[in-house]
């Protein structure tokens, strides 16, 4: 049933609302606001889950905390389509690309690097990810700033 349309209701709403907000919200503290008991909410997200609309939930680190205060997008352009898993899978051992898409347009693949300043994302750019086999030339785009970060409004 994964990756296909879920239908949910207001109730199903309500409780991601609160959870997309704050995801250590606790479950007793949403029954008591919405009126239903704590073991209805977790039967709710126990289907939500299994129907692929949850895909987990995580804790979000700022990385200018800990000094990665460049934040850079690179296409990748390969020069050989055949060349795209392996390229992928060198990537996936870079800690600073922190996303990979794989895109139509100009390049194979669009990544999201964080790196503590400029002369870093030069290195990672230079010593790593321009010697992968396969990348023919990368084109870097440097964020000053990130205006909008959220998630699909349910």
């Amino acid at each position: 049933m994964k990756n296909q349309v879920v239908t949910i209701d207001g109730i199903d709403k309500t409780i991601l609302k609160y959870l997309m907000q704050d995801a250590r919200t606790s479950i007793l503290g949403i029954a008591r606001e919405i009126g239903i008991s704590g073991a209805a909410i977790h039967q709710r997200l126990r289907k939500l889950e299994s129907s692929g609309l949850i895909s987990g939930s995580k804790l979000l680190i700022n990385p200018k905390v800990l000094g990665y205060n460049t934040t850079a997008f690179v296409g990748v352009h390969l020069d050989n389509a055949s060349k795209f898993s392996s390229a992928i899978k060198r990537l996936k051992e870079i800690p600073e690309v922190v996303e990979s898409h794989y895109t139509t347009g100009n390049w194979s693949i669009f990544i999201k690097l964080l790196c503590k300043n400029n002369t870093h994302l030069m290195k990672v750019l230079n010593e790593e990810i321009q010697f992968i086999k396969g990348v023919a030339r990368t084109e870097t785009f440097i964020s000053l700033d990130q205006q909008i970060d959220r998630q699909l409004k349910l």
